[in-house]
């Protein structure tokens, strides 16, 4: 078994202090008269967002908030190899069903900070302990606190491998797995590479092919929606997938320049009706605005891109998943995909359709998406 190293987040006071001059000396763009967010992230948000971070933003609360939760480091032989960093929260009662959560860009493990302790602790948040899990939350390779591949072609399969490792080394032989974003593909991608200890997995992003035939009428105006809501909203997605290099030289370089990349995104992906403040709360955001700066991971995060995109990995997983899958639909999802599509794409045993909420479920809508989790892994207990 590997070496597992206790982990806790202390970030030297000489990089505050670097952030906050690099914040005060911020030189914001001129914009034309419009403030509904069609050319980007306007000034006057960005003025008041990058103004609360440098004055008003805790980061040592922040940090130390984190801190309450179990964290570790351990080396996993996928990457190149190097440290990959996680939290590994055990419920009290031994007999918990273990559960790997794994995010996506621009999120970090923060994005499940509030759902550690309904799904470790259930008794203590309106739940039964027949639905306690022994929860872990890595932090994908080139993300925040894990090390960050060194070598071209570690793309997100591999992300997938260094998660199946990492169960392993935690000695968990049977297992249920989750995600979104990017975490919605390696999650397939573990089910597909693990089949004998990953019993199940839930998605609240699943990507699926259409199957061959016609596109039925619904589904094309499912896809027409996808369109109109994605239509100018790829660039990101372009540039990251070909010149990752590039554009993290400024995401590295200048808060005021991160901050706006990721906050565009939480503007745009969750349920916020149009107010990035009903979304994700402030201090949320900047705390996961600021994993990424001290860590210094904008650039090498975004290769993630770049690598998955060349290696064919981008999409759907191949073969098709036969691991019982859940889906959870939250209706601002930045893209959804039509039932039919995840019939044939996945051994699809359950699928829910939310209320509210969006591309960042478990910050938006911490309880839908806990309550579904403890729904659907009742079945594989």
């Amino acid at each position: 078994m590997s070496d597992i190293s206790p982990f806790k987040i202390s970030i030297p006071k000489n990089d505050l202090d670097d952030l906050r001059q690099r914040l005060q000396n911020t030189r914001l763009p001129d914009e034309v008269n419009d403030d509904n967010w069609g050319y980007g992230i306007p000034v006057s948000y960005l003025r008041e967002l990058l103004a609360y971070w440098r004055n008003e933003f805790d980061w040592r609360a922040q940090e130390s908030a984190l801190n309450q939760l179990a964290q570790f480091r351990t080396t996993v032989d996928t990457t190149d190899p190097g440290l990959v960093h996680f939290v590994h929260q055990r419920s009290k009662h031994e007999d918990a069903f273990p559960l790997i959560l794994t995010h996506g860009w621009p999120g970090t493990f923060v994005e499940f900070r509030h759902v550690v302790g309904p799904l470790t602790d259930p008794e203590a948040h309106g739940g039964e302990a027949a639905d306690a899990f022994h929860v872990v939350c890595p932090s994908m390779p080139g993300y925040g606190f894990s090390d960050r591949p060194t070598t071209p072609g570690f793309d997100i399969k591999k992300v997938a491998q260094a998660n199946v490792e990492l169960m392993a080394t935690l000695g968990y032989e049977r297992y249920g797995a989750q995600g979104g974003d990017w975490g919605g593909v390696a999650t397939p991608h573990m089910a597909n590479l693990d089949p004998d200890h990953c019993a199940a997995i839930h998605l609240n992003f699943a990507i699926a092919n259409p199957p061959t035939g016609d596109m039925l009428p619904d589904e094309a105006e499912l896809m027409g929606r996808n369109g109109i809501r994605n239509h100018d909203g790829v660039g990101y997605l372009q540039i990251q997938s070909t010149r990752p290099q590039t554009v993290g030289v400024g995401l590295n370089d200048s808060p005021a320049g991160l901050a706006a990349w990721i906050a565009e995104k939480f503007r745009f992906w969750t349920d916020c009706e149009g107010d990035p403040n009903n979304g994700v709360a402030r201090d949320g955001l900047l705390t996961n605005i600021s994993i990424y700066w001290f860590t210094q991971t904008a650039t090498s995060s975004a290769r993630l891109y770049y690598e998955s995109m060349h290696s064919g990995n981008f999409g759907a997983v191949t073969p098709p998943v036969e691991t019982p899958t859940g889906v959870a639909v939250f209706p601002q999802e930045l893209m959804l995909t039509p039932k039919r599509w995840l019939e044939a794409q996945y051994n699809l045993v359950h699928y829910e359709e939310m209320p509210r909420g969006g591309h960042f479920a478990s910050m938006e809508e911490p309880q839908l998406f806990v309550d579904d989790l403890r729904k659907f892994f009742r079945n594989f207990r």
